[in-house]
């Protein structure tokens, strides 16, 4: 085992750099974790359209890539913020574009990510011990450093730990990707990366690292069956014993109530009785919503099927008509943006709707609802209900994946609950869990010790860093 280990962090996007959802979130807080317990981490990431306008990032050096028949620059920049330093991979051909992904050529933009990621590393003369890969932007590195750059000295003793954030998003591509990355066919087959008559970057990382994460114990085993699966499961079994699950933390300094500017009125766990009954009302007359202690319902989500945005809005038209209200802040599906909006028009002094996607906003909510909803048909991990747990909303969460690693039912136990759980996923039962969990909303003595309880409980990054260390010092064996 190594004095002390070098990791390379590689993540499509990072926060404040660039960020889709809680992957960037992860990829910002876990090495800075990792370094506080002595382990030298550098991080890599495309460089996104924008990045050089908002951040000084210093111009390094660049060098060729071929891809898709053509010689390509890959320009690489850095940042030091905090002691850590991060490395930005640019091509305009590539990166330069509005959106991160979603484009027909995904495969070769990435797989020219890849490819610059690994030989970037002889040019800074940087040899990790360890690379360790997230989501499927970065798997093909897996197959890369194995199959072709293990042939040099320089790359030979590397170890690849590959992290699954969600299954769902495995970036599929048609065949003649491995020729637009000049691979070889022999990779087209199911033993490598060959998926369906297409090939699979997620599938790379599975079976080319030598440990497979997830973001939550019950996501490892759930991804194992074909629900969760995605058509992957079978290699996951296959796999099986290279594949174990770490629950992701926050940030309690950045993600704290006595502190947070975006915050309208600070609070904390010892004076939340009366400071954030006042914070409620400030966000609800923000809001135009009538300022009085009813129950308040927040939603932070993107408006997809996975978060359980159907349950949502049947639960809404279930409860719309008794004294409830419901924030709820996000975008994506149009059909789910319109049938919201819908309910705001008809119940304005009940329901509130801002389809973006705004920080600041979203810890107002967090900060001022008393019940966040988290209805998801699946959840990797989860961050918004341990966010909702900091900020003193009472969390109602389906079970499943890092949701029922995290949260505690109070009926069932009473002694340590933390929120209120369902199992199956439909109206019916979520609706119920809500008017379980309102019930004590009104048993004030009962209501406070759930709040107080939830405020106090800790989901650090310095515990999830301890089970990846332990991860890294097991390949190092």
């Amino acid at each position: 085992m190594a004095d002390k280990l070098n990791v390379l962090y590689v993540s499509p996007e990072i926060v404040p750099y660039a960020a889709t959802g809680g992957l960037a979130d992860v990829a910002e807080a876990l090495p800075y974790a990792l370094k506080a317990q002595n382990i030298e981490t550098t991080r890599v990431m495309p460089k996104f359209k924008g990045i050089s306008e908002k951040f000084p990032i210093k111009k390094s050096f660049s060098f060729i890539v071929e891809t898709g028949g053509k010689a390509h620059v890959a320009d690489v920049y850095y940042l030091i913020e905090g002691g850590l330093t991060t490395y930005f991979i640019g091509n305009d051909d590539y990166f330069n574009r509005d959106t991160f992904y979603g484009y027909d050529d995904d495969g070769e933009r990435f797989g020219f990510f890849c490819k610059a990621t690994l030989e970037m590393l002889m040019f800074l003369d940087l040899k990790p011990d360890i690379v360790h890969l997230n989501d499927w932007q970065t798997a093909l590195i897996g197959l890369l450093l194995k199959e072709e750059y293990s042939k040099l000295d320089f790359y030979n003793k590397i170890k690849i730990i590959f992290t699954i954030h969600n299954l769902q998003y495995q970036g599929v591509f048609e065949r003649d990707t491995l020729d637009a990355l000049n691979l070889s066919p022999r990779y087209f087959k199911v033993e490598a990366i060959e998926y369906y008559g297409k090939i699979c970057f997620m599938k790379a990382g599975i079976v080319y690292g030598d440990l497979v994460t997830t973001v939550s114990k019950t996501y490892a085993n759930e991804i194992q069956t074909p629900w969760f699966g995605y058509g992957l499961d079978g290699i996951l079994r296959k796999y099986s014993y290279k594949i174990r699950g770490i629950v992701n933390g926050i940030y309690y300094d950045k993600y704290n109530p006595e502190t947070d500017p975006a915050l309208l009125l600070n609070f904390g766990a010892s004076n939340f009785r009366t400071k954030r009954l006042e914070h409620k009302a400030m966000v609800q007359k923000k809001v135009d919503l009538p300022q009085k202690n009813v129950p308040l319902f927040g939603v932070v989500t993107r408006l997809a099927e996975q978060k359980g945005i159907d349950l949502i809005i049947y639960a809404m038209e279930q409860l719309l008509h008794e004294d409830v209200q419901f924030m709820i802040l996000g975008s994506g599906d149009h059909y789910y943006e319109k049938r919201l909006k819908e309910l705001m028009e008809e119940y304005p002094d009940k329901v509130n709707v801002t389809i973006q996607f705004d920080q600041k906003h979203a810890r107002q909510i967090y900060g001022a609802c008393d019940f966040f909803l988290m209805p998801s048909l699946f959840e990797p991990c989860g961050l918004s209900q341990l966010y909702s747990l900091r900020y003193g909303a009472v969390p109602i969460v389906r079970k499943t994946g890092g949701l029922v690693d995290t949260i505690v039912d109070y009926t069932e136990n009473p002694n340590e609950g933390t929120g209120f759980i369902f199992k199956n996923y439909n109206g019916q039962d979520f609706e119920l869990s809500i008017r379980r969990a309102i019930s004590y909303f009104y048993n004030k003595d009962t209501w406070e010790l759930l709040v107080e309880r939830g405020m106090n409980k800790r989901f650090s990054w310095e515990n999830s860093a301890s089970h990846y260390i332990e991860s890294y010092n097991d390949l190092m064996q």
